[in-house]
């Protein structure tokens, strides 16, 4: 149970690595500049939050509720999220650096990943339905399968993704995009 509980406070350039975050429930609060990096922030629930240029690198966030909370221009290296709690999990993403990070098994809708980097990012049985991966650079992420149906990577670049063990319904791609799904066969496309 939740110790303490904030709501509308802003909290810029805190250092959460030696001195945790205080455990609790965090509505409509925004973090800018903060470090969470190596550090813990399991078991805590935030609703309508935002983080802003916070650095994430190798934190814990096992059973922590992150319900409708944005992520801008985070450094989020290798943040395990199928540890989070799946209740009520909606992201937003822009211009993050998730590399190494996971999201395997998750149940992840209409989630948009814009402008992110999102090498070797592990995809494999998410449920991404409508995502946007809008400018973000894919490299050696893994999708196995995913369902990707009505997914957005007509602006994302440097994914491989192999259509005999992915859903890719209706999914969108540009026409220089096609090469990431075809890397499989070891076609040259001139």
């Amino acid at each position: 149970m939740a110790e303490s509980f904030w709501i509308d406070q802003e909290f810029v350039k805190q250092d959460y690595i030696q001195n945790k975050l205080p455990k609790g429930d965090y509505e409509n609060c925004h973090f800018v500049d903060c470090t969470f990096g190596k550090g813990f922030l399991d078991n805590q629930n935030f609703v309508e939050c935002s983080f802003e240029g916070c650095d994430f690198t190798n934190t814990n966030i096992a059973h922590t509720i992150f319900n409708n909370v944005t992520f801008v221009e985070c450094k989020m290296v290798g943040l395990q999220f199928e540890t989070s709690n799946p209740l009520l999990s909606t992201f937003h993403f822009k211009g993050c650096n998730l590399s190494v990070a996971s999201f395997y098994g998750m149940d992840l809708p209409q989630t948009p990943f814009e402008d992110c980097k999102l090498h070797q990012v592990d995809f494999t049985q998410t449920k991404l339905k409508g995502c946007s991966f809008s400018g973000s650079d894919l490299k050696d992420a893994t999708f196995d399968d995913t369902d990707l149906e009505q997914a957005d990577f007509s602006s994302a670049v440097n994914f491989n993704i192999d259509p005999s063990v992915n859903h890719l319904k209706k999914s969108k791609f540009s026409k220089d995009g096609l090469i990431g799904l075809l890397k499989k066969y070891d076609i040259v496309v001139t």
